[in-house]
Parts: C-alpha cells; sequence; structure tokens
C-alpha cells in the first residue's frame, strides 16, 4: 500500500509540472467510447492540491464497490471449498497414484494448480508446499521441484488471466469490455504456457533424480529431514461430499463464465453467483450455518487487502483526471510508443507492464493504475483493448515468481526452506522463457486484433 501511496503522490506532483491536455471521445463501433488521436490540444492547468487527497481515496473506494463485493465473495466461498478439504485430498490422491511416473505426475499437478490457480492467488496453496515438497523428495527429485508444482503451475493460471476476477474481470470492468471476452484467446495461452512450463519442469527434475549433486538445494536437503513428517494420507480420502464439493465449484465457475459471455452479465451477478457457490458447497460438505457463515467471514477477510489497494490505486487515475493532465500523459506515451515499430507495440506494452509490477505487485491494483492509461494508449496505437489486458495479465503475473516482493512466492519458499537465491539459479531461464513466449504471444494478439476492442 505505501508503494500506491507514493503513486498518488507522484500523480499530484504530474499536475502541477506538466501541461494540461485533452482529447475527444468518439464511439467506436463497438460501442466502447474511445479516444481520437488526433483531436489532442493542450488546455488551461488546473492543479491538484494535496489537501484533497483523502477526496480521490474515498472517490476510488466508491466507484470500486461493485469491485470489493466481488472480491469478498470471491475469497469467501473459496474458503468454503478449502476447508471441505476436497482440493486437498483431490491433489494428495492424484500425487499418491503418480508418484512414480514424474513425466505423469508432473503435468497433472501442475495442472491442477494452474486450474484452481484461474480464480485464486497462488498464495492460496502455501499449507500445501510442504506436502509437494515430500512428494518430490519420496521420488528422488530436489524441494525446489516439490514447490515448482505449485509456485509454476500456479503462475500459468493465474498469469494468463482466463477466469480470475481480481485481475481480468477488474481490468475489462474498468476499460468497458464484457465480462470474461476474449476467454478462448486466453485458454489457448493458458495450455501453451502449462506445455513449455511443464517441458522445462520435467526436464530439470529428470536431470536432478539422475544427478542429485546438481541441484542449487542439494546440501540443505541432504541435511534437512523435516518434511519427513508430512503424511499424504493426513487429507483423507474423496469421499462424496467431497466429490460434491468439487463438482459444486465446476458447476459454479462454468454458470459464471457462461453468465458473463452470452447473458451479459456484470459483477454484481457474478459475486451473487459465488455467493451461492459458498452455501452450496458449505451444504455439501455437511457444514452447518454458523460454520458456512464462519469460513465466508475468514475468506473475505484475506481479500480485504486487495480490494483496499485497489480502491487507492483508483485515486491515482482520479488525480490525474482532475489535474486534466490523464490525457497528456497519454498522449506523451502513446507518441513515444508510436515510435516503436508496429510489430512491437504490444510487446512494449507487455514489457511495461513487466516493470510496473516490480513496484504494485498487487494485480487488482495494477489493473486499476494502469488500464485508464494504457486503454485509451491502445486506442490511439490501433491495438484493441483486448490486446492491453492480455499484455496486463502477462506482465502482472509471471514476474511475481522472481521478485522478493511476491507474498505468493515468498511464502512458499518459506514454507519450504528454500532460500531466494537458490530459488532463482533455478527460475531465472524459465523467466526468460516466459518473457520470450508472452512477447510472442501479444504479437499474435495484436496481429489478429484480439477482440472485442
Amino acid at each position: 500500500m505505501v508503494i500506491i501511496i507514493l503513486f498518488i503522490l507522484f500523480a499530484v506532483f504530474l499536475t502541477w509540472v506538466i501541461p494540461a491536455g485533452e482529447f475527444d471521445r468518439v464511439t467506436n463501433a463497438a460501442g466502447i467510447k474511445v479516444i481520437d488521436p488526433a483531436s489532442f490540444r493542450i488546455i488551461q492547468s488546473k492543479p491538484v492540491s494535496l489537501f484533497r487527497i483523502p477526496d480521490f481515496i474515498v472517490d476510488g473506494f466508491a466507484k470500486s464497490a461493485s469491485l470489493f463485493f466481488l472480491l469478498l465473495f470471491t475469497g469467501g466461498a473459496f474458503d468454503v471449498v478449502v476447508s471441505s478439504g476436497a482440493l486437498q485430498s483431490c491433489v494428495a490422491k492424484v500425487a499418491k497414484r503418480y508418484a512414480s511416473k514424474e513425466s505423469i505426475f508432473i503435468p497433472i499437478l501442475t495442472l491442477l494448480f494452474a486450474l484452481i490457480a484461474t480464480t485464486q492467488g497462488v498464495n492460496t496453496f502455501i499449507g500445501f508446499a510442504p506436502v509437494t515438497v515430500l512428494i518430490a523428495r519420496a521420488m528422488g527429485f530436489d524441494s525446489i521441484v516439490g514447490a515448482a508444482v505449485i509456485l509454476l503451475g500456479g503462475a500459468v493460471g493465474f498469469s494468463t488471466g482466463t477466469l480470475n476476477p481480481s485481475t481480468t474481470i477488474v481490468a475489462q470492468e474498468i476499460v468497458g469490455l464484457p465480462l470474461y471476452s476474449g476467454i478462448g484467446y486466453r485458454w489457448i495461452c493458458f495450455f501453451v504456457f502449462l506445455l513449455v512450463t511443464n517441458l522445462y519442469l520435467i526436464r530439470y527434475a529428470k536431470k536432478i533424480r539422475l544427478h542429485p549433486e546438481l541441484s542449487p538445494m542439494y546440501d540443505l536437503d541432504v541435511a534437512d529431514t523435516s518434511v519427513l513428517d508430512n503424511d499424504l494420507d493426513s487429507f483423507g480420502d474423496v469421499t462424496l461430499r467431497k466429490n460434491l464439493v468439487l463438482a459444486s465449484l465446476v458447476a459454479a465457475l462454468g454458470v459464471i463464465v457462461y453468465g458473463g459471455v452470452k447473458l451479459s452479465w456484470g459483477l454484481n451477478e457474478s459475486s451473487a453467483a459465488f455467493i451461492w457457490l459458498g452455501i452450496i458447497a458449505g451444504v455439501c460438505a455437511g457444514f452447518s450455518p454458523s460454520k458456512i457463515a464462519s469460513c465466508f467471514v475468514a475468506g473475505a477477510k484475506r481479500m480485504v487487502a486487495a480490494a483496499l489497494i485497489i480502491g487507492l490505486a483508483r485515486a491515482v487515475s482520479g488525480v490525474l483526471s482532475a489535474g486534466l493532465v490523464l490525457d497528456t500523459v497519454v498522449n506523451g506515451l502513446g507518441r513515444a510508443l508510436l515510435v516503436v515499430p508496429t510489430f512491437l507495440q504490444a510487446i512494449s506494452m507487455y514489457i511495461a507492464n513487466l516493470v510496473v509490477n516490480i513496484f504494485i505487485t498487487s494485480g487488482s491494483g495494477q489493473a486499476a493504475v494502469i488500464m485508464p492509461i494504457f486503454a485509451p494508449i491502445a486506442d490511439m496505437v490501433g491495438i484493441t483493448r483486448q490486446t492491453a489486458i492480455l499484455t496486463f495479465n502477462f506482465g502482472d503475473g509471471f514476474c511475481n515468481y522472481i521478485l522478493p516482493t511476491s507474498t505468493a512466492l515468498m511464502g512458499i519458499l518459506g514454507a519450504t526452506n528454500i532460500p531466494y537465491d537458490r530459488w532463482m539459479r533455478f527460475m531465472w531461464r524459465l523467466f526468460l522463457i516466459w518473457v520470450l513466449l508472452g512477447s510472442v504471444l501479444s504479437l499474435i494478439a495484436q496481429i489478429i486484433n484480439l477482440g472485442p476492442a
């Protein structure tokens, strides 16, 4: 949150030093208001006072109310599902069945974590990390393989933005696109990233099995026997009740996506669907009404920080708009992007988001800061807003698995006793592959005019 406050202060500073300007807005063929790039003009300046910052923060919270509800209800519903033990038992069952076949075991587990992370942050899995490390060590691998199954699978699920309410849906709501639109291409990105990531991880795992001394964790793994205290059987069998909980989760996600794509659902309808998910999953798990309520409250509490960040981040664009310099910033960045060769414009937006994510690691917070600026830039240079959101997804997500400020990364590394520098000796090559792959997929999205606009 400190970084967001600094961004707000920087926005106030810009209103004092940058000339005010504005574009004319026109409605495009898709019915979305966009800027007319040729209409920019300098107007009278209107600097913003520091004393007005609280007003913009309150206004940012007011404008983000529907997003708050979505995040809170998503967290609440998912906590009910997790408390049932259904997800834990499912993963443990798969791990026990395929523990001797890494070419099957690794892709299945990464797929499971990736699918769950399409709607949740990877920090949800921190408590499960010691179990996957136990499995990896028992198979002759190192601790890194155990942590990577969660981190890399979760990274793909979260960062491709297929169903994520805290990134994609926030961004689409801000720029005026239909919720869950463009999902087909994002699913393609999901499977492409998952395939490449699995190939990298399987190759590493086989190498470590043959030559354990090549592991960055070799000396620490030899000395550490604490993972042996874990027991896969402690998660229990996949019972009928747990199957019903998993079925309710899948059904709810299907209904939400269908509603967003076919029925023009907004955030309120999606929020209501998550409330129903929490209730139905709790009933399937055999929870009492008070148990369902307590789980829901606990899950919602964990999303409060993300909700607060959105409200604060919205204040940034509010300050720039009130100071009449948002269009000036857009014009300057857009003209800089126009200098870049056309085929590099989407890639440049992707790289810019990677840089921004160093300072704002919250996906929802970054969306609230970036999308009000990047959407009109996309209009200006002829890139669809859907492509701009895709570059935001990639830039916001994949960078989190090398940043020491990422709660998901550092939480799982801490739970598995993997020093950050040891992780980076494994991770830096894959991150460069991700950057290259994301650049290619962003370019393809630009070429095909990924829509709707």
